[in-house]
């Protein structure tokens, strides 16, 4: 009982995470590039001071639980838990070392102005959201091929059309 918990859990956290960063890579990134620049600073530096919490809490709780489930089960489906939690680590170093810093370049910006090669910099800004979209996204297939095993393996025989 208590590995489904777990594995409840990190599908609901990842579920979550890859819905998140997938909304804004669908949704967010294409407004960001349609409005002017100026209204992209101040709404980029506006947003991340709000996902700054919320975004940490799901990509710790989408590792922690996925690493919890792979300690916690054994062969294919430790190695398919493992597998999330991994790349739910990656999803949080990309943000980690990828986006927050270049946050914290356009949050100057927007209070001043941005540089020449701000272009560049907001590319390498998309880049990394996508790389940690994937990862997230990645996780959460991991976790739903998880359950989708362990669900068909728990089926009666008898029960079978």
């Amino acid at each position: 009982m208590r590995i489904r918990l777990v594995q409840g859990l990190a599908l609901l956290s990842t579920g979550a995470l890859a819905g998140a960063f997938g909304y804004g890579a669908a949704n967010l990134v294409p407004t960001f590039n349609a409005v002017p620049l100026d209204m992209r600073l101040s709404f980029h530096t506006q947003l991340m001071q709000m996902n700054g919490i919320t975004m940490q809490g799901a990509m710790a709780m989408s590792a922690l639980s996925a690493l919890a489930l792979a300690a916690m089960t054994c062969g294919v489906a430790r190695r398919l838990a493992g597998g999330a939690g991994l790349l739910a680590v990656a999803s949080f170093l990309i943000t980690r070392l990828g986006n927050v810093p270049i946050n914290g370049r356009i949050k100057q910006w927007a209070a001043t102005s941005a540089p020449a090669d701000h272009a560049e910099i907001l590319a390498r800004w998309e880049a990394f959201n996508y790389a940690r979209t994937g990862a997230a996204f990645a996780a959460f297939a991991l976790l739903i091929l998880l359950s989708l095993r362990r669900s068909h393996s728990a089926q009666d025989p008898n029960d079978r059309p």
